[in-house]
């Protein structure tokens, strides 16, 4: 058994039947989406490579997104606009994201394991976790999902708005981007309330 996978087998031995994993992916871009995933994966199942997407390279991440969509029992998915973020904030959309994501599953978890240290609003019993993403298997999965759903995302934007260079950055606040930034102004996937992106 791997150490991510104990993790959440300790719970399931506790009675939790449907265990939610939940990270996300884009809270630091300058553009773009914020978006979260909601992963419920069998108990006492093991899916060799499931880790902190931070720590995979985008090779791997293409390959477990689909091992992990293909495995799990089911898959959430939310996403908040940058304009939404904007208008809420970025905390506010991460929560709401991660909600959008639970709400999005096709079974009601029982038992909800989050990454980081933001609760959401929810009836569900929660847990906030500390470096979840590498001590989880099904927060590892979520943050997976949550950061390939986002990429695509990002690189269908680089398709729309080639001038900004989406896919080779995907939004973050690289020199390149804020040189594009001031070059040509933002774009309606700018995240206004950002710095770097006005003034």
């Amino acid at each position: 058994m791997g150490i991510l996978q104990g993790f959440d087998t300790e719970f399931s031995i506790q009675g939790y039947r449907f265990i939610a994993g939940i990270d996300e992916a884009g809270r630091g871009p300058l553009a773009g989406p914020v978006v979260a995933s909601a992963a419920i994966l069998p108990p006492h199942i093991s899916i060799d490579g499931v880790d902190d997407s931070k720590k995979l390279s985008p090779e791997k991440r293409e390959r477990l997104f689909e091992i992990i969509k293909e495995k799990a029992l089911s898959v959430g998915i939310g996403i908040i606009s940058s304009k939404v973020i904007d208008e809420i904030n970025i905390l506010e959309a991460t929560r709401k994201a991660m909600l959008n994501a639970v709400e999005n599953l096709t079974i009601t978890p029982d038992l909800i394991l989050i990454d980081g240290i933001t609760p959401i609003q929810s009836s569900i019993k929660q847990l906030t976790i500390k470096k979840g993403d590498s001590l989880s298997q099904s927060i590892a999965a979520a943050s997976i999902i949550a950061k390939v759903t986002r990429d695509r995302l990002m690189l269908d934007y680089d398709a729309k708005y080639p001038k900004y260079l989406f896919a080779k950055h995907k939004g973050y606040g690289t020199k390149e981007h804020l040189d594009r930034i001031k070059e040509f102004g933002p774009c309606e996937i700018h995240r206004n309330s950002f710095k770097g992106v006005y003034g």
